[in-house]
């Protein structure tokens, strides 16, 4: 049998149709599995991306107190808070066909492998909008295949997910522009000082053309690199119908202003009061360290951006310049509100972060204050005669104290409750504090506001268990708000970046002594600075205004706490370190402080009164007898009661006639306000 070969053209035709077959095959199965692929992608979560933002802390008046970020600064705004030529620059030199594609173009990909495979390198980038920004949230910036095959397939999530205007949106938000500027928003504030949407054409092509090399593009370190690629912007715009030539060719001569280097973007002041707000967001509102600094919050709080200007200039007048390591704290408060508005915690921050509003030491004389409220609620007036002069204390079954005077200065006579907080008299305290007991004291000085433990020692009448000044402030506004306790805060209201509020602050307030005996007490620590001591003079010479307040001296600490109706503040200086004051020198400081800031800080509010409450009596009486004055008295003093205490006897020993029945010095009538400012300011 005659075998008859096969014709070439046949078995070429054969081959023909089954490659076709296998073609049409892999051709349905590719598209099958690329079906498979978008539906899977598509059922696909995107991963979590974490797009850190910059934190706003504002003063009490909005005003920006600082910025937090790290170095990854950035505010997301909404697409329609950045100027439209912004957005068109950005797709006009980043990716023109970014509203057609899906995710990445076809053509550029071939051409930047065709070259990657020329130079048999990964040199060639042809990324989109949509896989840029899929590798800033995703990915890192390394060139791998590896990556830009995650790259090709976060991007088709990323348009499955989000609209054109939404990916467009991010990635504004998202990439980098230099100078720690991430994000658009960021970027025009650093740059030209504005916001993303009044930025001009000529400003918007310039941010446009710095994200291609930020180093490279700086218009601070190369300017003519950075003009370069702004007429390759602009070109790109005029390419594709978003502007005329004409106005590319005035976008490109507009002079550019751009903000100073040296500026600073956030203030300087305030850094102790700053580093507070951190320990309250993490141990009060459960905020952590990453939410608070990248978190893009808005922290409203009650600090006083002026008082606390004059709170760090005080500081900076007096303290001395050749002494660096004599350290001060100063804390004001707002009596009415809690409100805190000024904090120092030290002569400067960048040498030492440590806190001393916060330190704890002894207050000395400062906290007899307590001491007296608790004793005017025990019986006491501010007549309770006691005699100064050297005693040995017994407590504690034979436990013996013996405290002293300052200068070892006694009367040797019996002295009131008023001569004994004037004169800062260390015996009558603790002649106080044995008869109402250490516990009252306690309680008295927990209720005002002290939150340290206290001990239940005949000496802490003269203020030997530690406190720190911000309880002293507290304390001290509870004083001014006659006896009625106001929770202190720092932080109104926290706002995170989608503008859900965090935590807000409700005023909260208790009454926890009668206003009469916190009157009587006020009343009688206005005669601190009355006196004609040195104290007195430091503080009266500055301030036009009625004052009520107690210094306090140790051999390591000076204090002086004081308050008027609008304003309770704490100053206190020491060293860091077991180092004397120097009381002659040093330990005066505190005085000049305390009146330099209270007056500059209550500068534009008018003097104020303390209010005199219901059931106070005043009268006049004779400080040598503690009798009612009569007219032939030689030195009557207005004296405040609680009504029912005030001496009922008159004084007969100046009287020049036994027979003549004493004539009082009638207490003044129910006065204005005005007339009662007049009879102050006289005396």
């Amino acid at each position: 049998m005659e075998v008859i070969p096969e014709a070439p053209l046949l078995r070429y035709l054969r081959w023909t149709k089954k490659f076709i077959k296998l073609a049409i095959l892999c051709i349905l199965l590719a598209s099958f599995a690329l079906l498979l692929l978008l539906l899977y992608l598509r059922s696909q979560p995107l991963p979590a991306a974490s797009v850190s933002q910059t934190t706003t802390i504002y003063a009490k008046n909005g005003e920006v107190l600082d910025t937090l970020h790290r170095g990854i600064n950035r505010y997301v705004v909404p697409l329609d808070q950045i100027a439209p030529t912004m957005q068109q620059a950005t797709v006009a030199i980043e990716d023109r066909y970014f509203w057609d594609h899906y995710g990445f173009d076809l053509k550029r990909s071939a051409m930047a492998a065709y070259v990657d495979l020329k130079n048999m390198n990964k040199l060639q980038g042809a990324s989109t909008i949509t896989q840029q920004l899929a590798r800033n949230l995703y990915l890192t910036q390394e060139k791998t295949w590896r990556r830009k095959i995650k790259e090709a397939l976060l991007a088709i999530q990323l348009e499955f997910n989000y609209s054109k205007e939404e990916i467009l949106q991010m990635y504004l938000n998202q990439i980098y522009y230099g100078r720690s500027a991430y994000g658009v928003e960021s970027a025009a504030l650093t740059y030209f000082g504005k916001h993303a949407k009044d930025l001009s054409l000529a400003e918007s092509s310039l941010l446009a053309s710095i994200a291609n090399n930020p180093s490279y593009y700086s218009p601070y370190d190369h300017f003519d690199h950075a003009k370069s690629r702004q007429k390759l912007v602009l070109d790109a715009m005029q390419r594709d119908g978003y502007i005329t030539k004409e106005q590319a060719e005035q976008a490109y001569q507009e002079k550019i202003t751009l903000v100073q280097k040296n500026e600073k973007n956030t203030a300087d002041i305030a850094p102790y009061f700053r580093d507070y707000l951190g320990s309250l967001l993490r141990n009060k509102y459960g905020i952590d360290e990453e939410q608070f600094i990248h978190g893009g919050l808005k922290i409203y709080t009650t600090l006083d951006y002026d008082m606390q200007k004059k709170a760090e200039a005080a500081i900076a007048k007096v303290m001395p310049k050749d002494n660096p390591e004599l350290q001060t704290a100063l804390v004001a408060i707002e009596p009415a509100t809690g409100e805190v508005k000024a904090m120092v915690g030290g002569r400067d921050y960048s040498k030492s972060q440590y806190n001393r509003a916060f330190a704890k030491r002894q207050p000395g004389s400062s906290f007899k204050p307590f001491l007296y409220l608790a004793a005017l609620q025990n019986g006491f007036t501010p007549l309770t005669m006691m005699k100064s002069e050297p005693t040995v204390f017994t407590y504690d079954n034979g436990k013996q104290y013996i405290p002293s005077n300052f200068g070892d200065h006694y009367f040797h006579d019996f002295i009131s409750m008023q001569q004994a907080i004037a004169t800062s008299d260390n015996i009558y305290a603790v002649k106080t504090i044995e008869q109402i007991t250490p516990a009252k004291l306690i309680e008295q000085a927990h209720a005002v506001g002290i939150t340290s433990q206290l001990q239940a020692v005949p000496s802490l009448a003269l203020g030997t268990s530690p406190v720190s000044p911000y309880e002293m402030t507290v304390a001290y506004s509870t004083l001014a708000n006659q006896g009625e306790w106001v929770k202190p805060i720092a932080i109104t209201k926290i706002v995170d970046s989608q503008g859900n509020i965090l935590a807000e602050e409700k005023p909260e307030k208790k009454r926890v002594v009668d206003p009469v005996p916190s009157f009587l007490l006020t009343h009688m620590m206005q005669g601190v600075f009355e006196e004609s001591n040195g104290t007195a003079h430091r503080v009266v010479s500055k301030l036009n205004r009625p004052v009520a307040g107690k210094t306090g001296t140790t051999d390591y600490d000076s204090w002086l706490s004081g308050f008027t109706p609008q304003l309770a503040t704490t100053v206190w200086i020491g060293y860091d370190k077991g180092r004397k004051l120097d009381e002659i020198r040093e330990s005066r400081l505190t005085a000049q402080i305390w009146a330099e800031f209270m007056e500059n800080a209550l500068q534009d509010q008018p003097p104020a009164l303390f209010e005199m409450p219901a059931g106070v009596t005043s009268v006049y009486i004779d400080p040598a007898s503690g009798k009612l004055a009569t007219e032939h008295c030689p030195n009557p003093q207005l004296v405040y009661f609680a009504s029912g205490t005030e001496p009922q006897e008159y004084c007969t020993d100046h009287i020049p006639d036994p027979d003549t029945p004493p004539a009082p010095i009638k207490p003044p009538a129910d006065q204005s306000f005005w007339q009662r400012m007049g009879s102050w300011w006289r005396n």
